[in-house]
C-alpha cells in the first residue's frame, strides 16, 4: 500500500509537471524569438531617418556602421536604380536574403522574416524620399534566437524534478503514516484470532484507522469480557453443585456400613473431585474482571430469597443437631441483584458451613437494611478463620480450612462479585457465636454506604448475645 501511494503521487506529480513545464517552455521559447526579432526592428528602424534625407552610398554607409548590427556585419541596405539610363541599384553590406524576398517584400511594403544560412533575416521595407522603396537587411544568428531559452529549460527541469523528488517524499511519509496503523490492526487482528486476548492497538494514526483502532479495541474488550462472563458461569454453575453434592455427602454418611454405602460415599467424592476439577480449570483459564450484577431490572426480594434458601438448609442442620437462627426477614427487602445470584451466595456460604465445621455446630443469618444497603450476616460457632485477609483475595482460601480436600476458593468469590455489582463489599470477622462471621454488604444506590456499618454491626451482635444457647459448639471455622 505505501509504494502503491507513492506510485501514484509519482505519476500524478509527473502529468502535473510535463502538463506546466512544457508549455511554459515553448513560450520561453517563443519569447527568446520575439526579443531578437524585436531588436532587429529596432535596428532597422534606425536608418530609417538617413534613407529618407538621401542615398549616397558613403553617408548610409556612416549611418549602417554606427548600429550594432552594422558594425558587426549584419546589417543590409538594398536601394533599387531610380529609373534613369544612368542609375544603378545601390546595396550596402553583404546580402544575405534572395532577391526574389527583396523584390516581394519591396511590392509588399510589409516586413518579412526569411530563413537564411546561419540563421534568420529581417526584411524592413523603409521609403526613400525619391519615392522609391528600399529594404534594410538585419541577420539575426540562431544563437540570438534562442539566447537564454537553455538555461530557461534548465531551470524549469530543475523546478520539476525537485517537485517531483517533494512529492514522493510526502508521500512516502503519507504512506508509512497510512500504512504503520493499518499493518498494526492487522496485526493485532491476527493475534486476537490466535487467542492472544490482552492485544490492543494505539490508538493513532489518520482520523479513519483511529477510529477503526477504537472500534477493534471495543470489539476486543466485548471479546474478553464474553469468555469472562461464560468461564465466570461455568464456575459458578460447578460450584452451585455443591449444594446438593453437600446434601449427597451427609445423606451418605449416615447409610451406615456396607457394600452400596461405600459404593455410594465413592461415588460421592467421585463427582466432589469432578466438581472441583471443572472449577479450577474455569478459574484458571478466566481473566480477572469484575463480575457484572443485575440492574434494577434485575433484582428480588432478599428476605424472600434468604428464607426459600434456609428452608433448604434447615432440614440438614436438624439432621446433624445444629441450632439455626434466621433474622431480619419478615419484610420485604428489594436489592438490585439477580435471584439466582443471590441464592448461589447463600448456598455457597451455608455450604461450606455444613462442609467445614463439625455437626452440630450452630449458624445464623442476619439480614439488617440501613436504608441505603442490605446488610446480610451469615455467622457460625465454628473455629474461625485465621487469616481473614488472605480468605478475601480474590479465590482464595481462608483459615485453617485452606488446606480442606475439595476447597476451591470460589465460593467467597461469587459472594463477593454479587457485592461488587451493588457497590458493596464482603467483610469476614469474628462472630459472637466464637466462630466466623461473613458481612455482605449490597448497596442499593450503586455506591457503598457511609457511617452505617459499625451501628449495624453492634445492633447485631447485641442481638445475637440474647439469642445464643448452650447448644453452640466450636469446631472448625469454613472454608469460603
Amino acid at each position: 500500500m505505501r509504494w502503491a501511494l507513492v506510485k501514484v503521487c509519482l505519476a500524478v506529480t509527473a502529468m502535473v509537471v510535463v502538463a506546466f513545464a512544457v508549455p511554459l517552455g515553448l513560450v520561453v521559447k517563443e519569447m527568446a524569438r520575439d526579443r531578437a526579432f524585436s531588436d532587429a526592428e529596432r535596428q532597422a528602424a534606425m536608418i530609417g531617418p538617413t534613407l529618407s534625407i538621401t542615398t549616397d552610398r558613403a553617408e548610409l554607409e556612416t549611418a549602417v556602421l554606427t548600429t550594432e548590427p552594422g558594425a558587426a556585419g549584419r546589417m543590409a541596405v538594398h536601394i533599387p536604380a531610380a529609373g534613369e539610363a544612368d542609375s544603378r541599384a545601390v546595396e550596402i553590406g553583404s546580402r544575405r536574403a534572395t532577391r526574389e524576398d527583396l523584390e516581394t517584400v519591396r511590392e509588399s511594403g510589409r516586413a518579412s522574416i526569411t530563413e537564411v544560412p546561419g540563421g534568420s533575416a529581417l526584411l524592413q521595407p523603409t521609403a526613400l524620399g525619391s519615392g522609391g522603396i528600399a529594404v534594410v537587411e538585419v541577420f539575426v544568428p540562431q544563437d540570438e534566437v534562442s539566447n537564454g531559452v537553455a538555461t530557461a529549460w534548465l531551470m524549469l527541469a530543475g523546478v520539476g524534478i525537485a517537485l517531483i523528488v517533494g512529492s514522493v517524499a510526502v508521500a512516502d511519509r503519507l504512506g508509512v503514516r497510512m500504512v504503520e496503523p493499518a499493518r498494526r490492526l492487522a496485526g493485532a487482528a491476527h493475534d486476537l484470532g490466535e487467542g492472544r486476548l490482552g492485544t490492543r492497538v494505539p490508538e493513532e494514526g489518520p482520523t479513519e484507522l483511529r477510529s477503526a483502532a477504537v472500534a477493534f479495541n471495543s470489539m476486543a474488550d466485548q471479546v474478553v469480557q464474553l469468555l469472562a462472563n461464560e468461564r465466570e458461569l461455568a464456575a459458578d454453575l460447578s460450584h452451585r453443585l455443591r449444594t446438593p453434592l453437600t446434601v449427597l455427602r451427609l445423606n451418605a454418611a449416615s447409610l451406615g456400613e456396607g457394600p452400596a454405602a461405600e459404593q455410594t460415599r465413592a461415588a460421592v467424592e467421585q463427582l466432589e473431585r469432578e466438581v472441583d476439577t471443572i472449577i479450577r480449570t474455569a478459574r484458571e483459564q478466566r481473566p480477572q474482571t469484575q463480575g457484572q450484577g443485575g440492574g434494577p431490572g434485575a433484582g428480588c426480594d432478599a428476605s424472600e430469597v434468604i428464607r426459600a434458601r434456609m428452608d433448604f438448609w434447615s432440614a440438614l442442620a436438624e439432621d446433624e443437631g445444629r441450632e439455626v437462627r434466621l433474622a431480619g426477614v419478615d419484610r420485604t427487602v428489594r436489592i438490585p441483584v439477580a435471584r439466582p445470584e443471590l441464592a448461589a451466595a447463600i448456598d455457597a456460604l451455608l455450604g461450606n458451613v455444613f462442609r467445614h465445621t463439625p455437626e452440630g455446630t450452630a449458624f445464623a443469618v442476619d439480614v439488617h437494611h440501613s436504608g441505603d444497603a442490605v446488610i446480610v450476616l451469615v455467622s457460625d460457632a465454628g473455629g474461625g478463620i485465621a487469616d481473614p485477609r488472605a480468605a478475601l483475595a480474590r479465590g482464595g482460601s481462608g483459615g485453617g480450612a485452606k488446606d480442606a480436600v475439595g476447597s476451591t476458593g470460589l465460593g467467597l468469590d461469587i459472594v463477593r462479585r454479587v457485592a461488587e455489582s451493588t457497590g458493596g463489599d464482603v467483610r469476614i470477622g469474628r462472630s459472637v457465636l466464637g466462630g466466623t462471621e461473613v458481612r455482605i454488604w449490597i448497596g442499593l444506590g450503586g455506591q457503598r454506604p457511609k457511617g452505617r456499618g459499625h451501628r449495624v454491626g453492634r445492633r447485631r451482635r447485641a442481638v445475637t448475645r440474647r439469642n445464643a444457647g448452650p447448644r453452640f459448639r466450636s469446631g472448625t471455622g469454613p472454608n469460603l
